[in-house]
């Protein structure tokens, strides 16, 4: 696990991020996933989502209305080296993630997912996000149950079908196993530490992507730990 102090995501906070610039980039706009989930009254649901440094995967969804809790953490294969399972399978090691609860009456599991492929993350990336470099900054839905894979799976093969992208989708769709909350100096983070410049510069532009492709679903003052 990296997050030990908290600069850890994964760049100091003096680097240059040259390569991460992205603030004047539009916004890539996608289609909504054919394969949804209707708006309905009832219990809250979750979803867990991998896409780089829970930081920004927060604030992101801490912005969405219809989203009742974002927690940041690790999500991934169980920690006993003597699961066999887990040995067989070579599974990465655990991503980090965040947990979103939500409202399926305000917003559907697949309008999380578009939200999540245009605007929080870049799913071409293979086991990164930049600046950000590992195979726990993976591209991984991690679904709850049948319903929620094969939304997943059917929203992947519709942006590929529509090249979407000009690469490969690069993410992963597996089974939560387990989802470990990180501290509470790490949850909020960009709350607490708003002028650290990667917060600025890596996660500034999810959040204006997220104003101009999602406004009906944008929420000013954001749901909070």
């Amino acid at each position: 696990m990296r997050h030990a102090f908290p600069a850890l995501c994964l760049l100091s906070s003096l680097i240059a991020f040259s390569a991460v610039a992205r603030a004047d980039e539009a916004p890539h706009a996608i289609p909504a996933p054919a394969l949804d989930n209707p708006l309905a009254a009832g219990d809250a649901q979750t979803a867990t989502l991998a896409g780089g440094c829970y930081w920004g995967m927060q604030e992101v969804f801490e912005h969405v209305k219809g989203v009742k809790q974002v927690v940041a953490g690790f999500s991934g294969k169980t920690q006993d080296s003597s699961d066999a399972s887990s040995i067989a399978s070579r599974e990465p090691k655990p991503a980090e993630s965040v947990q979103i609860t939500f409202d399926p009456a305000q917003i559907s599991y697949g309008q999380i997912l578009q939200i999540y492929f245009s605007a929080a993350h870049d799913p071409t990336q293979r086991d990164r996000q930049t600046p950000d470099v590992g195979e726990e900054y993976r591209s991984n839905i991690f679904y709850a149950d049948g319903q929620q894979q094969k939304i997943a799976e059917a929203y992947i093969a519709q942006l590929a079908k529509a090249h979407a992208y000009s690469s490969d989708i690069a993410t992963l769709v597996t089974p939560l196993r387990k989802f470990k909350r990180v501290p509470d100096s790490q949850q909020d983070f960009y709350l607490k530490h708003p002028d650290l410049p990667y917060i600025v510069q890596v996660d500034g532009p999810k959040m204006k992507a997220l104003k101009i492709l999602f406004p009906r679903f944008y929420l000013d003052s954001p749901v909070t730990i």
